[in-house]
């Protein structure tokens, strides 16, 4: 049975949902490092927050775990590069939280804009300063957001609601999301250099770590206002109260900060900072939406394959799943032909989809060919892990859609460039649902793969049929089919066997020594 820990505190709904999808779900909160790691082996999938940490460690210690799900957006909880090597599909939920998150940093920046927390204070303490906490309208202003995506384009939504003018500085933010938003895309230092306001609305990555400081703040307006929701570490905290203090900066509202929990910070000394404890989803509503999500998602994943909102594989809607089965076991029989047959170092694969197939999702399709391609080398490759695997070996992977439908109705072709020469191979489905090798290496032939089957390449020459049968019937091999094709042209044949057993290698090796006879290989599936 399927089994999922939750390890974190969220909504009792999250538990239910395992529960009425037929999962076994347990839920251990509060576990230490040392707890964590003697149950974690039990469990298929994983449902966590902020507070547990997935380290190299950990899922090392967890043979049968196959998703993590987070409850939220950052994953700088996970370690995902180790997750993908180790073929676990990492999934966050970036949009239970997305308006949450937005409107907690609308109101910082209302907050910045009038000083609300330091003149809440004041007044609590008889003083009634009211000429000390002038405040600036935001009507008007320009505000500058970092990072255009869920949260950020709300942002924007809720800023123009309120008279802003609101620039960007996304690399992905394509110039018709933009002109769909309302608003203008600018390079970062454009944005540095116009903004009243700046709002942070991107993940934390090696080229965002830092993203203001020293320099950008030189750039930037007298009496600018920051505003980060987003993550700590998008801004030097440093280089902030240098600015803070010479007035470069009038006010800055932190949710989030380089480390948390944060019980001291310099930064909190300021009248200048508003600072809150990363209450960027802190809503029951958000809390209940991330929740459900999760739980959905790991779900649909452990039951029928189906990824959404995956950070470390192509996604796979649950309508998309069935239908792309048939088509997922095609791209996995080719890639395991292919990769049986190698035979030197693979320095390019280009996967060429026709016909009908050209019409689905191939990207998961891609990722299981190179699973099936490089399984037979390799120990724990998935279609997690596969393309990741592929990069690292220098492995340039070209995925090719063609409109035309040629001789087949779906049409799946791999050619591997190799040290030692080109390959080529394809598929297709027989009925929509039956995979059939169609071609190898430019010779036509008709095959359905089996679990043991045996490939031999030949000169076409007489004799070679017979020969093979006797051998194969001395070792007591029942053949199934038999199935045929030839190379007029450079006058040779290939021969694709499936058996009910495997051959020994002293079989292969009689086999290998039969006159005319180029290349013997045994092949399971």
């Amino acid at each position: 049975m399927v089994k999922v820990l939750i390890s974190d505190k969220m909504s009792p709904k999250a538990a239910q949902i395992f529960k009425e999808r037929g999962i076994e779900v347990d839920e251990f909160t509060g576990l230490d490092k040392e707890e964590l790691r003697k149950i974690i082996g039990n469990y298929d999938g994983l449902a966590i927050r902020s507070s547990t940490k997935v380290s190299e460690k950990l899922l090392s210690l967890a043979p049968n775990l196959k998703v993590i799900g987070r409850a939220g957006i950052g994953v700088d909880n996970i370690d995902v590069p180790a997750a993908s090597a180790k073929g676990v599909v990492v999934m966050n939920t970036p949009f239970g939280n997305s308006i949450t998150t937005a409107e907690h940093a609308i109101a910082m920046l209302m907050a910045a804009a009038r000083q609300i927390p330091s003149a809440d204070q004041s007044t609590r303490k008889g003083l009634w300063e009211k000429s000390k906490y002038m405040g600036v309208e935001i009507s008007g202003k320009t505000l500058g957001i970092i990072g255009c995506g869920n949260i950020g384009a709300v942002v924007a939504d809720r800023a123009q609601g309120l008279k802003m003018r609101v620039i960007a500085f996304d690399p992905f933010l394509s110039p018709e999301r933009a002109e769909d938003l309302g608003i203008t895309k600018v390079e970062l230092n454009e944005l540095f250099e116009r903004a009243d306001f700046i709002s942070l609305h991107t993940p934390l990555t090696d080229s965002t770590k830092g993203i203001i400081g020293a320099e950008a703040f030189a750039i930037m307006k007298d009496g600018v206002r920051i505003i980060n929701c987003a993550r700590g570490g998008l801004i030097d905290e440093a280089a902030l109260k240098t600015a803070l203090e010479s007035g470069k900066v009038a006010a800055a509202a932190l949710d989030v900060f380089e480390e948390e929990p944060a019980r001291e910070n310099p930064l909190f000394e300021m009248d200048s900072v508003i600072a809150t404890p990363h209450l960027g989803a802190s809503t029951t509503e958000a809390q209940v939406n991330v929740a459900v999500q999760v739980a959905e998602q790991l779900s649909d994943y452990l039951l029928t394959g189906a990824v959404t909102n995956a950070l470390n594989m192509p996604s796979v809607t649950a309508e998309e799943a069935p239908k792309l089965k048939p088509y997922m076991e095609l791209a996995k029989h080719i890639g395991a032909f292919t990769g049986q047959l190698v035979e030197s170092g693979i320095k390019s694969v280009t996967i060429e989809y026709e016909g009908q197939v050209a019409d689905v999702n191939t990207k998961p399709l891609t990722a299981v060919v190179l699973e099936g391609l490089l399984q037979p080398s390799m120990d724990s490759v998935n279609m997690v892990n596969a393309p990741i695997i592929a990069k690292e070996r220098n492995i340039d992977i070209t995925e090719v859609i063609h409109d035309r439908e040629g001789d087949y109705h779906t049409l799946m072709r791999v050619t591997i460039k190799t040290e030692g020469g080109d390959l080529s191979f394809a598929g297709t489905l027989f009925a929509n649902s039956s995979p059939r090798i169609v071609s190898i290496m430019g010779v036509e032939i008709e095959a359905l793969l089996s679990e043991y089957m045996l490939y031999v390449a030949n000169d076409d020459k007489p004799g070679l049929i017979g020969n093979l049968g006797s051998i194969l019937g001395d070792a007591g091999i029942n053949i199934g089919t038999f199935n045929l094709g030839r190379d007029k042209k450079h006058e040779w044949a290939i021969a694709l066997i499936s058996m009910d057993q495997k051959p020994s290698d002293e079989v292969i090796a009689k086999v290998m020594n039969l006159p005319n006879v180029r290349q013997v290989k045994s092949l399971e599936f």
